[in-house]
């Protein structure tokens, strides 16, 4: 199975290194040097990590044959893919990875359908989880075991414990109309790594 670990940023310099949006809570494990990476763009990679380094709390990254600023900045925007097991599971019983979660229905406490998992949103400083509603909009429900207390997969549901207003249809909209300003999404067999129920950074 193949999964989103990262977006390539911008050019670090004028040696070839990257910023990186990581999209993996296994940095260490996905983006360590020596890592061959599949791309989307498919035709920008196989990419090889040559070396990778924290500056200013980001990660940055050059690869192989990638020695100045001009071949940094033709990988800007780039996803890169790691290849996985599909039976692998994180070693942290209250992390799951993307594709666990998408596609999961999402109930309250009490039983009411709220919707179905989209897709997981990596946020700087938190996890969301897009839940398209019956209706087909979309709501954002953080991540964080306060309000999404059990992940049953076994029962392929998710139940949450929503404060007042997040259910409201109003906040259904804010949702619904953020893809106008946003980026196009992964899709969703490429969903990213994985997402922490405590809504750690990623």
């Amino acid at each position: 199975m193949q999964l989103v670990v990262a977006r390539i940023g911008r050019a670090h310099g004028i040696k070839g290194e990257v910023t990186v949006e990581v999209r993996t809570d296994e940095p260490e494990l996905r983006l360590a040097p020596g890592a061959v990476l599949a791309t989307d763009p498919a035709a920008t990679g196989p990419l090889t990590i040559e070396t990778g380094r924290v500056h200013s709390g980001r990660l940055l990254l050059r690869f192989e044959g990638v020695r100045d600023r001009t071949g940094a900045e033709a990988l800007r925007n780039t996803l890169l893919i790691a290849e996985i097991d599909p039976e692998e599971v994180p070693e942290d019983p209250e992390e799951f990875y993307d594709h666990q979660l998408v596609d999961l229905d999402v109930v309250t406490r009490d039983g009411t359908e709220v919707g179905r998992i989209a897709e997981i949103s990596h946020l700087p400083y938190q996890d969301l989880l897009i839940v398209r509603r019956p209706d087909g909009s979309e709501i954002m429900i953080p991540f964080v075991s306060e309000i999404v207390p059990e992940i049953d997969l076994a029962e392929q549901k998710a139940v949450v414990d929503p404060p007042p207003g997040l259910l409201d249809d109003s906040q259904a909209e804010v949702a619904s109309a953020r893809d106008a300003s946003a980026e196009p999404a992964a899709p969703k067999a490429q969903g990213a790594d994985s997402a922490r129920d405590a809504g750690e950074d990623v």
